[in-house]
């Protein structure tokens, strides 16, 4: 059971040792700002004593009304929500993180909560965690686990101002201190989509926070004060700092990597410590993985988004496939590092196999409350996937693009025609479907004269700059798309054709020709073998092949076709793979083989005995007065022969 006054009595621990928590009152370290807000703390308990019946007056009943929450043998272990009970919803919310009663509060996070949210705080704020603590006995861990839920309400459903965003951070930072800085493992546990909830929640108010204060036109006087005198809220550092705390702390790399190497369950315990055993600190370790994965992403690093998922496994039965937002998120910001780094096959297999997992499981997810997200991110990846086909075209499956061609069909038709409009194409995509970047560095809000430097010359956008290093590879091919498709049609072609062919001329010379045109000639034959250079070093990438690492590949070509150049002379080679006949081949040399010993097996037939007539010839002989032996009779009649032999006889 967790303590309540356990709560702040942590030791710093090493890697939080500089973790950023904001101070508003230029204290001298970590402790006197922790006991300043202890103190403001304890005085708002103390202001709302006195007025604490007037603030739950404006509760209403059906929150402040209990439900019973009865274990059912039907839905196995899962509470069933029942009003007309006089108790408290949070009082008994409350009670079931103090047991520990898994099974309650997994139907109070994801049924009752958002039930009521629904019904009464659809667009307002839940009570303030002032309000509700006498409710709670003022636990600071439910207040603080239910600040998490009443900021992350704020953030989906209203506008949050800047009060809102730095005291979510404080919030957030007090229990990933409670839970990094105890002197053991705390007491607590929690259901496993809360906990993948929380994290992506962390990163998207960080992210939500970075894209706000990267502008600093349109803000007022208090807020530049307040970004000015905390410049460490929100920060990459601050960030990283936690979810790389998270990971050391539950040891979820050798974890992972014992788990490969095929050790006992007993072995993998001693590797993860006290910590690491926990379920609460496995979990939260094995999805700061994925956060520090769409961290990277958004800051522009794809080679380091994939090193953190080098011992997490992408299976079909992966620890992450257990909860479809968390599934969904970590294919998305995979496809779209390997998208950064060049690696279209790499891509285009990430994105179809997630894409096949949500429509198999699409009817179990129409009333999850995270339905809306998940599907928001599978329609930009069918646009990344229409981008991805484009550039690397080949084998793929036939249902997913299907539905690409039914959604971007006449985006498919531009981009793979070519010309000025695919490009635009290829950037409207590509802004609808790609990560929001961001800056690592925020605006000097400290120093006056480098905040106006930094509002005369911006830097770039980071998605525009995303955008410039992903159209630089468009480029290099987009002129030869027609030229691709000569080469289709030719197993080998001479320059100066392939030239004419590609200019739209007839012929490569006329009669009367001059030498004007000659050198014209010579001047597109040149061009081409440009375009053909170039479109062979854009089709080849890397690609993953087998087991390993995310990062690991093999040199291999893109298109489905490649040619070499001699001379003058190009001659291309198809490199589609086909489907493999082996199996194929083995089954039928296999059924060949078994007829073969059965016929070996078989007895010799006699040499006197004489073959059967079949019934419908012996009647037929009969009924004409002849036996089939009867001279007169066709012979053989009664045996099989070529058809040849029959209509020569005949």
């Amino acid at each position: 059971m967790a303590d309540p006054t356990a709560f702040y009595e942590p030791e710093e621990d090493e890697l939080l040792s500089s973790l950023a928590v904001p101070s508003f009152q230029n204290a001298e370290g970590y402790e006197d700002d922790y006991r300043r807000m202890q103190e403001l703390e304890q005085h708002a308990f103390a202001q709302h004593a006195e007025t604490g019946e007037m603030g739950l007056e404006m509760v209403p009943e059906d929150v402040k009304r209990r439900g019973e929450w009865a274990v059912g043998e039907e839905k196995q272990a899962k509470a069933a929500w029942s009003i007309g009970v006089e108790e408290d919803f949070l009082v008994l919310f409350h009670q079931a993180i103090l047991e520990n009663d898994l099974p309650a509060i997994t139907t109070m996070y994801e049924s009752g909560w958002n039930k009521l949210t629904q019904a009464h705080y659809s667009a307002s704020e839940w009570p303030e965690a002032e309000i509700i603590s006498p409710l709670v006995q003022n636990d600071q861990v439910f207040l603080t686990l239910y600040r998490e839920l009443y900021f992350r309400h704020v953030y989906a459903r209203l506008q949050p101002t800047i009060d809102d965003r730095f005291q979510s951070y404080e919030n957030i930072c007090e229990l990933f201190n409670y839970l990094l800085n105890s002197d053991g493992p705390v007491p607590l546990d929690l259901p496993m989509q809360w906990l993948w909830d929380m994290l992506d929640e962390f990163v998207y108010q960080f992210q939500s926070f970075a894209q706000w204060r990267a502008n600093p036109k349109n803000k007022a006087e208090e807020e530049l004060d307040m970004l000015a005198e905390a410049s460490q809220i929100w920060s990459c550092y601050s960030v990283l700092n936690v979810l790389y705390s998270l990971v050391q702390k539950s040891q979820i790399n050798e974890q992972l990597r014992a788990e490969k190497e095929g050790k006992s369950a007993e072995e993998v315990a001693e590797i993860a410590g006290d910590y690491g055993s926990k379920p609460l600190y496995r979990n939260l370790g094995y999805f700061s993985l994925i956060c520090l994965l769409r961290v990277h992403v958004l800051l522009g690093d794809p080679t380091l988004a994939l090193q953190t998922m080098e011992h997490v496994e992408l299976s079909g039965g992966a620890f992450l496939t257990r909860i479809t937002a968390c599934h969904v998120t970590t294919y998305y910001h995979v496809g779209c590092a390997y998208m950064a780094l060049g690696r279209w096959p790499d891509a285009i297999k990430t994105f179809i196999s997630v894409l096949i997992f949500f429509i198999r499981m699409k009817q179990y997810h129409t009333r999850s409350y995270q339905y809306g997200s998940i599907t928001k991110t599978c329609e930009r990846m069918y646009a990344l996937l229409a981008i991805c086909t484009t550039l690397s075209p080949g084998p793929s499956d036939e249902s997913i693009m299907s539905i690409v061609k039914e959604h971007y069909g006449d985006q498919l038709s531009l981009m793979q025609r070519g010309g000025e409009e695919a490009l635009e194409t290829f950037k409207d995509l590509y802004l609808q479907a790609c990560p929001k970047y961001l800056l690592a560095n925020p605006p000097p809000y400290e120093d006056q004269a480098a905040l106006e430097e930094y509002l005369a010359n911006p830097p770039q956008d980071p998605v525009q700059h995303q955008l410039e290093l992903f159209l630089s590879d468009v480029v290099s091919v987009r002129s030869v798309s027609s030229l691709r498709n000569l080469l289709k049609l030719y197993t080998s072609i001479d320059a100066s054709k392939l030239a004419a062919f590609n200019s739209g001329s007839a012929s490569s010379s006329s009669a009367g020709g001059a030498n004007g045109e000659s050198a014209q000639q010579e001047q597109t034959e040149e061009e081409v073998l440009q375009q053909l250079m170039a479109l062979k070093a854009g089709s080849r990438t890397y690609a993953k092949q087998g087991e390993g690492s995310l990062l690991d590949g093999e040199r291999i070509v893109t298109n489905n076709l490649d040619f070499t150049i001699d001379g003058s002379m190009v001659h291309v080679e198809e490199t589609t793979s086909h489907r493999r006949f082996a199996g194929f081949f083995i089954r039928n040399a296999e059924h060949a083989q078994r007829v073969f010993n059965t016929i070996r097996a078989a007895p010799l037939p006699s040499a006197t005995r004489r073959p059967q007539v079949p019934n419908q010839n012996r009647d037929q002989s009969q009924t004409q007065g002849q036996t089939p032996g009867q001279a007169g009779a066709k012979p053989g009649a009664g045996a099989w022969q070529p058809r040849r032999a029959r209509v020569a006889a005949q």
